[in-house]
């Protein structure tokens, strides 16, 4: 199982949270998604995850993504 954790911009209530989430569920290989606002972090387990679909979903949904953070 891999883990993935991304530094996310923009984000900054419970709707954005849910936004992220609704992007990234359901993609191949996501089984769990964890949204930080505080943070500013979205973390992602899965299998055979793709960094740059998971990252262009972000950004699809109206984030940005400036980096990752160290597992």
């Amino acid at each position: 199982m891999a883990l993935m954790n991304f530094l996310v911009t923009g984000m900054s209530c419970g709707h954005c949270a849910a936004s992220i989430k609704k992007a990234l569920t359901g993609m191949p290989g996501v089984s769990e998604v964890d949204v930080d606002v505080a943070a500013g972090t979205v973390t992602v387990q899965g299998a055979d995850l793709d960094d740059t679909l998971l990252r262009a979903a972000i950004v699809e949904a109206g984030y940005e993504v400036p980096g990752t953070v160290a597992v």
